[in-house]
């Protein structure tokens, strides 16, 4: 009976498909694994009787060789096949590999993360919003006036209204600036606040050097009852001090903004000449990297807050300004060109 089965398995392992993968797996599972057809017969072994044992074991072993002989086989000529056939035979094997050069991070973001941990030293933690807004939020709220040049369409970019809206329902753009955050969270969030709000901003310039239609920008605001300008310097001076160094000067020059009162454009020493004067600073020494001030009363009232009871701080700076200064670039566009020329020189910040 033992030999019938053996030679029964043997016919079988012979006859065999093993022309693909999944007939090798399924020749494998069902022949030379633990739970395959020959253990099974080995396991019967103990059955035979003793003076049997010998011969029938010397006829298992010699079966189990055989089909670890053929698997064996049959896996290494599935396996030449697979490796001589391209995955795409249009694609060309012999061209040399491209270099798996790594990328970097870009000298606007390297800028923004620094800011952002400068501020998040002294507490403010970041907000963000939508880039296009409302009339409200990116004007009306902020104090300014509707025959303000920014409302104009030459400054602005407005978005077209969607067919059926009211013709008396507020226009909306690609927001001008991102005090629009600073009025949301006003709106929002209890007392007292203190925030940063990076992000983009446009404005309808004709793009140069020195300008273009759309940058990136980082303001800041704290309310709370008794802030006074003098909070606000120290602010700007710890911030100054931490990105550029201890040794920069710094002068608040006044200004006017529809949305502080009072106001200041924030100077630093010129970092190209060391205030010595150059064609950068306008041979002053100086140059501006921001503007800032006491939140307006106005502005409180619009977000509800009692300006009887709170007041507050605000700056707003460009991050392209900030990583001129910083890195020494004199030209605006290069940080959205894509040269990899200019982006590689940042590969080791």
């Amino acid at each position: 009976m033992m030999q019938e089965s053996i030679a029964s398995l043997a016919a079988e392992i012979a006859a065999a498909d093993l022309s693909s993968t999944a007939h090798l797996d399924a020749f494998r599972i069902s022949y030379l694994g633990r739970k395959g057809r020959l253990a099974d017969l080995f396991d019967q072994l103990k059955t035979v009787p003793a003076e049997e044992k010998r011969a029938v074991g010397q006829q298992l072993n010699a079966l189990k060789q055989q089909a670890q002989a053929r698997f064996d086989e049959a896996q290494q000529a599935t396996d030449s096949a697979t490796d001589n056939t391209p995955a795409n035979p249009d694609f060309d094997y012999t061209l040399p590999p491209v270099p798996n050069a790594l990328g970097t991070r870009h000298p606007l973001s390297l800028v923004r993360e620094e800011m952002m941990r400068v501020f998040a030293r002294i507490g403010f933690a970041i907000a963000e919003g939508p880039e296009i807004e409302d009339d409200w939020h990116n004007f009306t709220a902020l104090n300014f006036p509707e025959n303000h040049p920014a409302r104009d369409m030459q400054d602005t970019f407005f978005v077209a209204p969607a067919a059926g809206t009211a013709p008396d329902a507020l226009p909306y753009l690609l927001r001008t600036h991102t005090s629009t955050v600073q009025v949301r969270v006003m709106e929002t969030e209890p007392l007292p606040i203190r925030r940063v709000m990076p992000g983009r901003v446009f404005r309808n310039e004709a793009i140069s050097a020195r300008a273009h239609m759309m940058f990136h920008q980082v303001e800041g605001i704290f309310i709370d009852e008794g802030v006074s300008f003098a909070d606000l310097k120290q602010t700007v001076y710890y911030f100054v001090q931490e990105l550029f160094g201890a040794d920069i000067n710094i002068r608040f020059r006044p200004s006017f903004f529809p949305f502080t009162e009072p106001s200041a454009e924030i100077d630093i020493t010129c970092l190209i000449c060391k205030g010595a004067g150059c064609n950068i600073c306008k041979y002053s020494g100086w140059v501006e990297i921001g503007g800032c001030g006491m939140v307006d009363p106005a502005v409180l009232e619009n977000a509800k807050i009692d300006s009887d009871k709170y007041s507050g701080y605000a700056w707003g700076m460009g991050i392209e300004r900030i990583a001129m200064l910083k890195y020494q670039i004199k030209d605006l566009r290069l940080f959205t060109e894509n040269d990899m020329r200019f982006l590689r020189q940042f590969e080791a910040l």
